[in-house]
């Protein structure tokens, strides 16, 4: 049978520090030294082990310390960002992928959500087939949710592209060999991982059911892997995001043509996830002023989901969990210093409310473009397949120079991971709870006030390196591990950038 992997060394084969990480800008030894006293006692009196996790939080900090923006800043780039760059490159002691004929069986997933959950779905099974030493099979997508799209692997992402890319890291074949599945006593066994598991978890308990059955399923796979993980599990989570996953040659070339007919019109312009539609607004919980007819049509909605909690709108409001209506994201623009003459491209299904709900964000930005007035005729083939809409609206967003979210979910958060990792474009997260207060005043003081107050507001939250990090970090959001700082100029020493080209997703 396969060779089984180490609980104590899941991804074993490191056997010295990669010289990527050797590039990174050393810490002082004095903070660093403090940083080990103080950690050691909180190991001694809470029992919490200290993790390469925590230990890259810490290092990010320092780092990002040494580059605090403390002044007035350029809301189109930030004036930092050349001094960061991606590193997710292999390290050259870490062991070759496990060949199919020595695996310890065949691991297959099965994706859940929409694109960007079923994305970070994908990274994560990459990651356990590795920690099993696993062959592991092209993932299936989700084609039972709300979004109902029967697009396959090779519909969304080159197939062969992903296959050798990882060749390296793990084994991944299309589909189990017929003679395999022929010789196997029993179907692959069906189970599904607790959310957030420890590598523990899948050596313990997937890996002898996998080697006793040859082959299992993982269903529903979406945060089913922690995100404290060492640091060569996060940089290989950073090579399938980043690198391997790249979209279908039609996906790109539709949405480069966007980004085109967007460069033709204005050299830069602004992308916003609007999020206004309404299963998110039902799912959020929150109301906006539409009366009975608001409350019984996302009430409806509502019910789809079978375990979602009763809610309170405006707890949520005040807690800052409701997306921002159109016209509010367009007054937070306006108030950051976006003149009207700024281009949009507004990436979003059905808005709730349609052009009357737009209609004020429109007035404030009257250059204001969709995937459907850029694309015209070209959007046909795509039109009945949701996953591959957002797949345009993806590239064309990740093109920008400015993303704006209106919501934590995942197409926010692999957007904004994926923007700092290629040279901390600016991303712009809107601070909902403290917003939703001022909006609430804002016929209460002028324009400059507002605006004054908007800015303050949003420090520590327009995509520079040393903004603020709430709570723990969700790792594709912000992806420490793989990113690496240049030593600047006037030290006099030059950081060569990491030679690993990004490729398209």
């Amino acid at each position: 049978m396969g060779r089984k992997p180490d609980p104590a060394k899941p991804h074993s084969g490191v056997g010295s520090a990669s010289p990527k990480a050797a590039r990174r800008a050393p810490p002082s030894p004095l903070f660093l030294g403090t940083a080990l006293f103080v950690l050691g006692f909180v190991s001694l009196f809470t029992g919490h082990i200290v993790t390469d996790a925590d230990w890259s939080r810490i290092r990010s900090r320092w780092r990002s310390n040494q580059v605090r923006n403390n002044g007035p800043i350029d809301i189109w780039k930030s004036r930092y960002s050349n001094l960061y760059y991606g590193c997710s490159g292999r390290s050259p002691e870490l062991r070759a992928a496990v060949p199919e004929n020595s695996s310890t069986g065949y691991l297959l997933i099965g994706t859940s959500g929409g694109l960007n959950q079923q994305r970070i779905g994908i990274i994560d099974a990459v990651v356990v087939a590795r920690i099993l030493n696993a062959t592991l099979v092209v993932p299936e997508l989700d084609h039972h949710s709300f979004w109902k799209d029967d697009s396959d692997f090779s519909d969304i992402f080159d197939a062969d592209w992903f296959i050798s890319y990882l060749s390296k890291d793990v084994t991944v074949v299309k589909r189990i060999p017929y003679e395999v599945m022929t010789s196997m006593d029993k179907l692959p066994w069906t189970m599904r991982a607790p959310r957030k598991s420890m590598p523990e978890f899948y050596v313990d308990e997937v890996l002898p059911i996998l080697m006793r059955r040859r082959a299992l399923q993982l269903t529903k796979f979406d945060y089913r892997l922690t995100g404290e993980l060492d640091e060569e599990l996060q940089k290989l989570r950073c090579r399938v995001n980043f690198h391997a996953l790249r979209f279908t040659r039609s996906i790109q070339s539709l949405g480069r043509k966007l980004v085109r007919r967007l460069r033709t019109m204005s050299s830069r312009y602004v992308a916003i996830h609007l999020r206004f539609e309404p299963d998110m607004l039902a799912f959020s919980g929150c109301y906006y002023g539409g009366g009975e007819k608001e409350r019984k049509e996302l009430a409806e909605i509502r019910k789809r989901w079978d375990t979602l909690p009763d809610l309170s709108a405006e707890d949520e409001r005040t807690r800052g969990k409701c997306p921002l209506t159109p016209h509010e994201i367009g007054l937070l623009l306006r108030a950051l210093g976006f003149g009207n003459e700024t281009y949009l491209y507004v990436a979003s299904g059905e808005i709730y409310g349609g052009e009357e709900t737009l209609r004020p964000l429109r007035e404030l930005f009257p250059n204001f473009y969709t995937k459907e007035m850029l694309a015209g005729d070209d959007l046909k083939p795509f039109l009945p397949f949701s996953s591959r809409l957002a797949a345009v609206d993806f590239i064309v967003c990740d093109e920008s120079d400015v993303f704006v979210t209106n919501n934590n979910g995942n197409m926010a958060k692999v957007l904004a991971g994926r923007r700092r990792y290629m040279g901390h474009k600016r991303t712009i997260r809107p601070n909902t709870k403290k917003l939703n207060v001022l909006f609430q005043a804002r016929n209460q003081m002028g324009w400059d006030i507002f605006s004054r107050k908007v800015k303050k507001i949003q420090r520590g939250l327009m995509g520079e390196p040393d903004d603020a990090r709430h709570g723990r970090d969700d790792f594709h959001e912000m992806p420490s591990s793989c990113i690496c700082q240049r030593i600047p100029a006037n030290r006099s020493v030059t950081v060569q950038t990491d030679k690993l080209a990004a490729q398209v997703s």
